[in-house]
């Protein structure tokens, strides 16, 4: 009997775990640091476990981020907060009967490739070590769990944070508050912490396209995957030129909040969804700042020649991706392209699967969920991946759904609508 081992019992590895018992492979383990099912979706202020923060909703809306034939109960509202989530991934794996199979609070310390393709997962739960050999492994473990920190020249003297450590708004009162990024991240926090504190500053390097959550009373994703499916034939730099005229019919320029405009196209870097970041700016509850220069003690100096004096800094740059149980002659993303066929599968290692390690113009687990039942029926011989794997993910890595910034957070980036299209030809094609 085919040994089957998933890394993570988040919202990726709960899919491959459904995918694997569903295509027949009954011997199975899950081992997932955490305490329950929903990888950074279950809150956890003080463990210092990867979570999303008090307040967080999704930035997609529960229409694209349900699994395939499991909807979100009705009662959820169109954005759901981690709450929502979280008891949903639950009861994903109580429906299909997935707790059984997963070992928690287990620590993955080292995966080794075996001879013939097999692998060795050696663990730690509670101080006991473990190790297991296993015919197939499939990776979940998500790809924000180790903070990127920006260093500038200087020191500063002040509470400097990452937002993987931001849990919740309430110990930044009364202080000034300088949050660094653009993203989705640097935005909640700054809204977050606006509310309460003495003074939010928020830094960009770049300009970013700001898009709403919501546009013609809909969530901005149906109207994004309804424009893919009118006008998919039309091609990208088109799309995208109209995306950038609606948000500027929408918004307005960014200039007259104050921030930089964006010096790339719409998709060339990921879009921030936010509909509150622009209403603070124009009520002064945050102030835009340019990029850091340098550090002075509390003293932050910009290089537009301002300064300013901080409490707290939060940095909302991003994450490295880590596998740190493989040896990283193995297995290394954290440095340029990722090279793996449909984002899943590498040139090297037939018996291993990715699941969810893409960052999409949409969310993650719905496609992450059809890389899996692609790698289940690998398993079973249903589905032949392409005979020149190497190849195939030359060709993919040289004609990418979007050209974006050459930087280390656009390694991973898929077009939601696109990347589902080919999984499902991938699928449609399976015996």
């Amino acid at each position: 009997m085919e040994r089957v081992c998933v890394i993570g019992a988040g919202p990726s590895g709960i899919a491959a775990a459904r995918a694997v018992l569903e295509a027949g492979l009954s011997d199975l383990t899950v081992y997932d640091l955490g305490k329950e099912v929903g990888g950074n979706w279950v809150f956890d202020a003080e463990s210092g476990h990867s979570s999303v923060f008090e307040t967080t909703h999704i930035i997609s809306s529960k229409r694209y981020s349900e699994y395939d034939g499991f909807p979100f109960p009705d009662d959820v509202p169109d954005y759901p907060s981690h709450r929502h989530l979280a008891a949903y991934f639950q009861s994903y794996a109580r429906h299909f009967d997935l707790y059984r199979h997963i070992r928690f609070q287990t620590r993955v310390e080292r995966v080794t490739s075996l001879p013939g393709g097999r692998w060795r997962v050696d663990t730690i739960r509670a101080g006991e070590k473990t190790s297991e050999t296993f015919d197939w492994l499939f990776v979940a473990n998500g790809h924000h769990s180790r903070p990127r920190m920006p260093t500038y020249p200087g020191t500063y003297t002040g509470e400097l944070v990452h937002s993987h450590d931001f849990k919740r708004a309430a110990p930044f009162a009364g202080k000034r508050i300088l949050v660094i990024g653009g993203g989705n991240s640097a935005c909640d926090v700054a809204v977050e912490t606006a509310r309460i504190a003495a003074r939010v500053d928020l830094s960009w390097r770049r300009g970013y396209w700001i898009v709403p959550k919501f546009v013609f009373g809909v969530p901005s994703d149906h109207a994004h995957n309804l424009l893919y499916e009118k006008l998919g034939f039309v091609p990208w730099s088109l799309r995208a030129r109209f995306m950038e005229a609606m948000l500027r019919l929408i918004n307005g320029p960014n200039a007259k909040y104050g921030l930089p405009e964006p010096d790339h196209a719409f998709g060339a870097s990921h879009p921030t969804l936010n509909s509150e970041l622009l209403y603070f700016l124009r009520h002064g509850e945050i102030h835009p700042r340019p990029e850091l220069a340098r550090y002075d003690d509390l003293t932050v100096h910009f290089t537009d020649g301002t300064s300013a004096e901080y409490d707290s800094i939060v940095a909302c740059t991003g994450y490295k991706i880590a596998h740190p149980f493989f040896e990283r002659s193995v297995i290394d993303f954290e440095h340029g392209p990722v090279p793996l066929y449909l984002r899943m599968m590498h040139a090297d290692h037939p018996r291993l699967f990715f699941i969810g390690l893409f960052q999409p113009l949409g969310c993650i687990w719905p496609a992450a969920e059809l890389q899996a039942r692609l790698a289940a029926r690998s398993i079973t011989g249903a589905w032949k991946p392409p005979a020149d794997l190497r190849s195939a993910i030359e060709r993919e890595l040289a004609h990418p759904d979007v050209r974006q910034l050459d930087t280390p957070r656009h390694t991973i980036t898929v077009d939601y609508p696109a990347f589902r299209r080919r999984l499902l030809a991938a699928l449609e094609s399976t015996s």
